[in-house]
């Protein structure tokens, strides 16, 4: 497929916000809208396909022959990455968090989907994985080094919040506070830049701690936010019955599906500051579903070897 028609079909793509009824949640006095940036694409979506775009761009202009870019057992970037890499015939490198994991591919979905992307996948042991950006390190792996067009975990980037700084539109002025999760600060520093004079930015950190700030600090100026690790659920890609049920609950009422690593707990949370009375009184709240789907099947994996209940798909 050429980079062209890729860019069109982002550009025909956008994203519409659909209204979330409160009122089965017991919850009133607030607006709830959630922008459904999971629609782009099944599964270059959301937040992945917002941070890629210019990077692609930028790729294509370069003189590297490759892709090269890191995640772990049920990363939405590197699914997006390899996806990515199918539709315009670029060849892509995944270096993948943990040696065991080249055992369970078969058995993984998230990177069975990426190898049959044409993804090719490279297991480091975690001790490399936490060196992994020391040059050294990286040509363990890849002695060709240079001929790699490097991007970072999780894809963020001055271009990657460029790229984020798009997921807000003319039509969402009229909101008071937009809400979105946060791993590794990328898209929260978008829309920060994005954001009007009277919005407040309103990030839920996946991750113990709210280091991003240092990130968000970087890629924005704009420092009319709040930042909240309360409803990780005790970090990243960690989930419990009680999040499931929201999941299937919200499924249930909604018909969206919510990704158990960032969005549901971004709504979840944004369920309790709305019983806690956070928000002003008749404010109008967007939410960005940052897409992720494609790591239900994998999580459900995980459930069921703990006995926990499932994620309805």
């Amino acid at each position: 497929m050429a980079y062209e028609n890729l860019d069109f079909f982002f550009k025909k793509s956008g994203s519409i916000n659909e209204e979330i009824c409160l009122e089965p949640f017991s919850i009133s006095g607030y607006s709830l809208f959630l922008k459904r940036e999971d629609q782009i694409h099944p599964v270059v979506s959301g937040n992945k396909f917002r941070k890629l775009k210019y990077l692609v761009h930028d790729m294509k202009a370069s003189p590297k022959k490759a892709i090269l870019t890191f995640g772990g057992a049920f990363s939405n970037h590197i699914a997006a990455t390899a996806a990515i890499g199918k539709l315009m015939d670029i060849p892509t490198v995944g270096l993948i968090r943990g040696e065991e994991l080249e055992q369970l591919r078969t058995s993984n979905p998230t990177l069975q989907y990426a190898y049959q992307c044409g993804m090719r996948l490279i297991y480091m042991n975690r001790s490399d994985y936490r060196l992994k950006g020391q040059e050294e390190v990286l040509k363990k792996y890849i002695p060709n080094l240079d001929e790699y067009y490097i991007i970072p975990e999780g894809g963020t980037s001055s271009l990657a919040v460029k790229g984020c700084s798009e997921i807000l539109s003319e039509a969402d002025t009229n909101f008071d506070y937009i809400a979105t999760a946060v791993g590794t600060g990328g898209t929260f520093a978008g829309i920060l830049n994005s954001l009007q004079p009277h919005q407040q930015g309103l990030g839920f950190s996946v991750l113990n701690g709210t280091f991003q700030k240092e990130i968000l600090g970087k890629f924005s100026n704009n420092t009319h936010y709040h930042l909240t690790d309360t409803f990780n659920f005790g970090g990243y890609a960690k989930i419990d019955s009680e999040l499931v049920r929201f999941i299937n609950k919200f499924k249930e009422i909604t018909r969206i599906q919510l990704d158990p690593v960032y969005t549901a707990k971004m709504m979840y949370g944004i369920m309790n500051l709305m019983q806690e009375g956070y928000f002003r009184k008749n404010s109008r709240i967007l939410a960005i579903h940052t897409g992720g789907l494609q790591g239900i099947k994998g999580m459900n994996l995980r459930l069921k070897s703990k006995n926990l209940p499932q994620i309805e798909i």
